[in-house]
């Protein structure tokens, strides 16, 4: 199948886009993140993945957009469904990008965080692909998690250690364990 791959980071689309392509899928990747904060953030996980891209030739659309403020007012007052709110964001985006490049499905490396909700971005990337008129591919990418990072460690690429929301900096500094 003609995939765009929603890629959330350069490290986790190492394994992802392996595994995707071994199971006969044609790829693109597709990075539109607008949770990232903040902006310098945002800049590096582009910058890493353009990098990795123009190194491998693999086909890539960069969405230079930064949508920090379009992320917020979704998710402000609705932090308990921030994940929920964020995957509906991203995964509309890319079946509306796939839709019109006219592709046959879609996909996301969100799938290889053991981090995620499998669950809900399944149920969710396969209602809105539907919309679409297209397929949702899920793969259950956990098992690559190391692999995809001890690559990354190996090609030098920059590794973040939150999702890169500012929920999640805040819980990955936060001493508290509520929220």
């Amino acid at each position: 199948m003609n995939l765009l791959l929603h890629i959330c980071c350069a490290p986790c689309s190492l394994y992802s886009w392996q595994a995707l392509e071994e199971k006969g899928h044609s790829l693109c990747g597709f990075f539109f993140n607008p949770n990232i904060h903040p902006y310098r953030e945002f800049k590096k996980r582009k910058e890493t993945l353009r990098s990795l891209s123009e190194q491998e030739g693999k086909k890539m659309i960069i969405d230079e957009r930064y949508l920090l403020d379009d992320y917020l007012r979704a998710v402000v007052h609705h932090e308990e469904k921030r994940c929920e709110l964020c995957y509906r964001m991203r995964l509309e985006e890319t079946a509306r990008k796939a839709k019109e490049k006219g592709m046959e499905g879609i996909s996301t490396t969100l799938l290889i965080s053991p981090y995620q909700k499998h669950d809900l971005l399944r149920e969710m990337g396969e209602r809105i692909a539907a919309e679409h008129g297209l397929k949702f591919v899920y793969e259950d990418l956990r098992p690559g998690f190391r692999t995809s990072m001890r690559l990354a460690a190996e090609k030098g690429l920059y590794k973040q250690g939150y999702c890169g929301c500012i929920y999640s900096e805040k819980e990955r500094y936060s001493t508290s364990k509520s929220r």
